[in-house]
């Protein structure tokens, strides 16, 4: 018996429900094991009573008198252990500048059940988590975020500027000066002894077209492509280089391949195709939350704040939630959750026929919302007094053969429009006013038709037109009851409950899909989902679907300095190499093929016409050439090729050929399967040591900005002046470099119209920070306590000289609470949200309408419909793919305590070194399968081999993928750093990543990886396979 298997039965494993239970505990017994003959077994502790436990922080005696320890301060931060950001107190040895340990900001939305008073003094605050009164205000940290402490002194961390030896992606590197760094970059030049590489500087070129037979891909400066993993809080100075300083119009972050469906679908039901804004339950005051192809306890930022709210909500509150996934999550397996909730096992990617089922009873039963829907503006919204309203009744151009086929109708298609210009704001949309029985501008209506269907004139021709309601009724009602149960594997009663339930609580019912649906029709799928809440018109609802209540204005045009203009701006111009926002119709590819009497589908590859720049499509375009290449990249901490379904196997060997791609560089602290094939890595400063301003996900009522500072000195090597090299001061003198705007002297302008230089990280947070400090009605002055319980003083002489002595008051109150916090009594007005989305929902999104898939030509539905899952050129996956041969289908679900990089932390390893994949026992018994085992899986573009661990909790044919694990670089692989050697994790066995055997799609003429068919994001879930035992 191997050592894998041995370690899994020694923890007493077993199928079923005692698996799922002990899963995430799988290795516990190896390591505690290790530290038995690795650790500090036997040896003498620091303390006779205390042993290693740290020194207390400070004392509170019982009169309340508060006394610090000298021998430590503590700060506020904020924590990325994952991309839920929240806030800090971290301890810190003044001795050493070492890290302590981290507990949760009590100031804090995303830290605290109910956050303190923003106005409260910080000893104060302190004092309030002391004693018994401790235990109302605790502020906890997570495991994942108290393990993620580690990576500061990691022994993989870069802290020195590198370039690579040899070939690319060799894991071989020479340290070079900063200096040398920059004018490389810059310039270019035969760096590497393989002939010539164009420098940044050659690359900017704002006035030259970068294909003159394609004048709207704009000019030769987009082909620098810039990226980022996601806004931690740094964007803006990132942004404010790549589009304009440099003047590229390409710019892209992880959120493509992460969760991007799910962000698409819920910006085309909130009409917001622009910034993807999307809803979250109410979780303090819903009945009934339905999670469907996620789970509360694993997808879904933000992660701890979520799973309180729960916990709080299900024992003291009303709540009650049934979860539809594949897999049985963490979260609805607890006992604590009583008989609360329940999971409902679902066929991975018929999401959507679950949900139209469910809507054609609800609509066929009337259980619909009728006085939300029939409100077809703000005007009859306010007088019927519901929170919200939508398109429902509004009129829809439904005539396939007409050229305007899924455009809304507007009051001048049938000469109603009085002022104004037509398709301007000005030219109302149609409804059926219920009290006169005419069509009139939705404006003037206060009571619309839900279903109409029904002939107009327009321009002497007869056209049939639909209310959106009455489209989604008939796309609901395209398939029985019997068929959609036939496609999700649920029982029709089982349906017909669900949404009888659902149907149940008014508005404090809510559906969320946060985290989940990342399949190829993912996008239909969240759209579908998502129109639940629409239907019972629970928008803006105490209980139902909240909006995002924002934050407030940082490096903007604020009341304290205007950001936004400088000499030299540029703005981006073009396509972006992801073909995404621009409409296919309007290139010059397009008219040329017309013109020539050809069809013009398909494309070379797909064109995406609502969605947001694309991380999943971004490279492989630049080496494909459509639309057009790419000639360098710059990247910061992202690593598409571990988290892009099967862009390693696409692209991993192309990037390593420099004549693919000319010059990477990657500013990263760590070397990930991505920048490890960088021709240049410039080290960057962890979050405890590095500035940023991060607003909270969807979730929080109140506004909130976390604003944070160098708590501890960098780790990362010096300039010549004697600034840390980060990710800022790289830009910052590459601009400087390059004489771009925006950056060195004359950069900012102040309110007094002076104007100010950024020249450091301080020269442009410290002054975002003023606008924050000074915006809707600003906060107190600090006093002197604040700054010594905060550990603020070592920013004082960096403030001072950087602010203004009316600025730096204020901005050190901010930072003494680690950012500005709305107070949570501000959360609600009465029986709604205080902050309320404001946009019509869309029943029908006329811009998805009125698109057109670029491959196969098909005009998408302009509201949810049943779509099996799909390539890019409309050929169903399991036609490509048939069951027969590929009987089983992968599925994949977020951990709860891995993150992509957390296997840096030794402490996250040792509670859960490795994932084991779960396997259904039916499903291993006909393999010949048990836990422990190692087993393969294939699917058809690549295999791996994995861990089994045999549960109940999966459905059966369903294979489960734990997020998190199968890294090959970050440690796994040691890297040459002039003649020494990074440590090699020789323990690890950091088990499998479901997107190394992701599908390549077949169907495109330029090669990608398997997308969602309609918005481009990352498939991972519902991929064809086959398993054998090895």
């Amino acid at each position: 018996m191997d050592n894998k298997r041995r370690q899994f039965l020694k923890t007493g494993l077993a199928a079923g429900g005692v698996g799922a239970f002990a899963a995430g505990y799988a290795t516990t017994t190896k390591h505690m094991v290790h530290g038995a003959i690795d650790g500090t077994a036997g040896k003498k502790t620091n303390h006779i009573h205390h042993g290693n436990s740290l020194e207390t922080e400070y004392r509170v005696d019982e009169q309340g008198k508060i006394t610090p320890n000298p021998n430590q301060r503590v700060a506020p931060s904020m924590c990325f252990g994952c991309w839920t950001l929240c806030g800090l107190r971290v301890r810190i040895d003044n001795r050493n500048d070492e890290i302590l340990r981290i507990s949760g900001n009590p100031y804090h939305p995303l830290s605290s059940d109910q956050q303190i008073p923003f106005k409260t003094p910080v000893k104060d605050a302190y004092i309030g988590l002391s004693g018994e009164s401790g235990i109302n205000n605790r502020s906890t940290a997570c495991a994942r975020g108290n393990g993620m402490l580690e990576i500061q002194n990691s022994p993989y961390r870069i802290t020195q500027p590198l370039k690579r030896v040899g070939k690319r992606g060799e894991g071989k590197w020479e340290p070079i000066s900063y200096e040398q760094l920059i004018s490389e970059i810059t310039e270019g030049g035969d760096l590497f002894g393989e002939g010539e590489v164009e420098g940044l500087r050659s690359i900017r070129d704002i006035e030259t077209p970068l294909d003159p037979n394609n004048p709207e891909y704009g000019p030769k400066a987009n082909q620098l492509l810039v990226t980022n993993a996601g806004n931690e809080g740094r964007d803006d100075i990132l942004k404010r280089f790549a589009f304009n300083s440099y003047g590229t119009r390409n710019f892209g972050h992880h959120g493509s391949y992460c969760g991007y469906a799910f962000r698409a679908g819920s910006g085309a039901i909130m009409n917001d195709l622009d910034k993807f804004s999307h809803l979250k339950p109410d979780f303090n005051n819903a009945e009934f939350i339905l999670f469907i192809g996620m789970s509360p306890a694993q997808a879904g930022n933000p992660f701890k704040r979520q799973a309180r709210q729960l916990a709080e909500a299900r024992t003291n509150g009303k709540l009650s939630y049934t979860i539809v996934t594949p897999s049985l999550p963490a979260g609805s397996s607890s006992l604590a959750a009583g008989d609360r909730n329940n999971w409902l096992p679902i066929k991975p990617g018929t999401d959507s026929a679950l949900v139209l089922g469910m809507i054609q009873w609800i609509i066929e039963n009337q259980r619909y919302n009728h006085d939300f829907l029939s409100r077809p503006s703000a005007k009859a919204m306010q007088k019927a007094g519901t929170t919200h309203w939508c398109n429902a009744s509004h009129l829809v151009i439904s005539d396939e053969t007409h050229p305007q086929n899924g455009r809304m109708l507007r009051a001048s298609d049938i000469g109603l429009l009085e002022t104004g210009e037509p398709m301007s704001d000005d030219d109302g949309f149609i409804a059926l006013d219920v009290t006169t029985s005419l069509l009139s501008s939705h404006i003037q209506v206060n009571e619309a038709a839900l279903f109409v269907d029904q002939d107009v004139e327009i321009d002497g021709q007869t056209v049939r037109v639909k209310s959106s309601l009455q489209r989604l009724k008939e796309e609901a009602f395209k398939y029985d009851l019997a068929y959609y149960s036939e496609q999700c594997e649920i029982p029709q009663n089982q349906i017909i409950a669900l949404a009888k339930r659902f149907t149940s609580y008014g508005t404090k019912a809510v559906v969320d899909t946060h985290g989940g649906n990342m399949h190829t029709n993912g996008f239909y799928n969240s759209f579908s989902i998502l129109m639940l809440n629409a239907l019972i018109g629970n928008i803006n609802a105490k209980g139902g679907a909240m909006a995002k209540a924002g934050g407030y204005p940082t490096s903007v045009a604020g009341p304290r300095y205007d950001f936004t203009k400088f000499k030299g701006k540029t703005k981006p111009q073009g396509v972006f190499l992801s073909r995404s926002k621009f409409p296919y119709h309007k290139t010059s590819e397009y008219k040329r093929r017309v013109a020539a009497g050809e069809s013009p589908y398909p494309t070379r590859a797909p064109w995406y016409p609502i969605s947001a720049p694309l991380l999943t499509e971004h490279l492989s375009a630049a080496i494909d050439g459509y639309p057009y290449r790419a000639k360098a990249w710059i990247n910061h901490m992202a690593n598409p090729l571990y988290g892009v379904p099967g862009l390693d196997n696409l692209l991993g060997e192309k990037l390593k050929d420099p004549k693919q791609l000319g010059l990477i560089v990657s500013i990263d602290a760590f070397i990930n399967e991505t920048t490890a094939l960088s021709d240049y890595l410039v080290p960057d400063t962890v979050t405890y040591e590095s500035w940023g301003m991060a607003t909270p996900w969807h979730g929080v009522a109140t506004k909130a900005i976390t604003a944070r500072w160098p708590i501890v000195e960098p780790k990362t090597s010096r300039t010549q002046d004697g600034r840390a090299i980060n990710l800022e001061n790289f830009f910052i003198d590459l601009a400087k470099t390059l004489d771009l705007g925006g950056f060195g002297e004359n950069a900012i302008k102040d309110s007094q119209g002076n104007w100010h230089g950024i020249h450091s990280a301080e020269d442009f947070y410290l002054r975002s920070a003023a606008n924050l400090a000074f915006a809707k009605g600003g906060v107190p002055n600090v006093d002197a306590e604040d700054i010594v319980w905060s550990g603020l003083e070592r920013l004082v002489p960096v403030m001072n000289k950087t602010l203004k002595p009316e600025e730096m008051l204020k901005v050190a109150y901010i930072f003494a609470r680690g950012g500005r916090f709305e107070d949570a009594t501000n959360a609600y007005t009465n029986e709604t949200m205080k902050y309320k989305w404001a946009k019509p929902l869309a029943i029908w999104n006329e811009k998805l309408g009125t698109s057109r898939n670029t491959i196969s030509g098909e005009q998408y539905m302009g509201c949810p419909t049943w779509y099996p899952q799909k390539l890019a050129d409309g050929t169903p996956l399991a036609e490509q793919f048939p069951a027969k041969e590929w009987p089983f289908t992968l599925t994949n679900f977020k951990s709860n305590i891995h993150s992509a990089v957390s296997n840096l932390s030794p402490r996250l390893e040792s509670i859960k070194g490795v994932n084991p994949v779960y396997i259904h026992p039916q499903d291993a018994s006909s393999a010949g399968i048990k836990t422990g085992d190692v087993f393969a899986i294939e699917t058809p573009s690549s295999t791996t081999h994995a861990l089994a661990m045999v549960i109940d909790g999966i459905k059966p044919g369903t294979l489960g993928f734990e997020h998190g694990f199968g890294h090959k670089e970050l440690g796994e692989r040691a890297h040459w750093i002039g003649d020494t050697q990074q440590p090699v994790k020789m323990k690890s066995n950091d088990g499998v990543n479901i997107n190394d055997i992701g599908l390549i799609d077949p169907t495109r003429e330029g090669k990608g990886v398997m997308l969602d068919w309609v918005v481009g994001a990352a498939a991972r879930q519902a991929l064809p396979a086959k398993i054998y035992k090895v």
